[in-house]
């Protein structure tokens, strides 16, 4: 059985939230993105985990990647379009998240 291949589309919000992640690391960031989120985003994993209730910027996923986890990817899935949006990206400093210039304590 072939699986279906799902979109990736990004927020305009994320383009601001890169800008708080050091540039040498954006490309891990998408090649995980893709990786992670293109075939199965719906499937739990180690790293991959649903958010009860919808979580930062609505999310209702999160993706955790990079050196000791230490980025976050918000996403949404629409299953019937074939899509996945991400909506935020941030990196975990201790119990902080950064997204852009906002903190969130954890």
């Amino acid at each position: 059985m072939k699986r279906s291949k799902f979109a990736i589309e990004f927020a305009p919000e994320v383009i601001d939230h890169l800008k708080a992640i050091p540039r040498q690391q954006h490309g891990l960031l998408r090649a995980a993105i893709h990786e992670q989120l293109s075939f199965t985003p719906l499937v739990q994993t180690r790293n991959r985990k649903p958010l009860e209730p919808p979580g930062i910027y609505a999310a209702a996923w999160e993706l955790r990647c990079g050196a000791r986890n230490r980025f976050r990817v918000f996403y949404v899935v629409d299953e019937l379009a074939g899509r996945v949006e991400v909506l935020a990206i941030g990196i975990k400093v201790g119990s902080r998240l950064i997204i852009g210039e906002e903190e969130f304590g954890t």
